[in-house]
C-alpha cells in the first residue's frame, strides 16, 4: 500500500503543480482539504481527473462516498486498490 500511496502523492504533486512539495512532505493520513494540505474544490476536480486518467477510475462528481475517498492519500490508495481488485 505504501508504494501506491507514494504514486498518488506524486500524481497529486504533478497534477496540482505543487513543485514546493515532495512526497515525503505529505503524511498519508493528513487531510487533503481545509486544515490539512489546504486543497480546494478546483484542486479536487483536477485530482479526480488525474486519478481517472491514470487509474481508469470512475466516480461521482459530488457524493458523500467520493468525499470520503478524498479525505487523505491513504483513503485514495484504499479506493484505487479496491477498484483494481474489482476490475481484475
Amino acid at each position: 500500500m505504501q508504494a501506491l500511496e507514494h504514486e498518488i502523492k506524486m500524481l497529486l504533486i504533478s497534477a496540482l503543480q505543487l513543485e514546493d512539495l515532495k512526497p515525503e512532505d505529505i503524511d498519508a493520513e493528513q487531510a487533503l482539504f481545509v486544515e490539512g494540505l489546504g486543497l480546494d474544490s478546483i484542486d479536487a476536480l483536477e485530482l479526480g481527473l488525474a486519478l481517472q486518467k491514470c487509474y481508469g477510475l470512475s466516480m461521482a462528481a459530488d457524493s458523500a462516498e467520493t468525499r470520503r475517498h478524498f479525505a487523505s492519500i491513504h483513503a485514495l490508495a484504499l479506493f484505487v486498490d479496491g477498484q483494481r481488485k474489482i476490475a481484475a
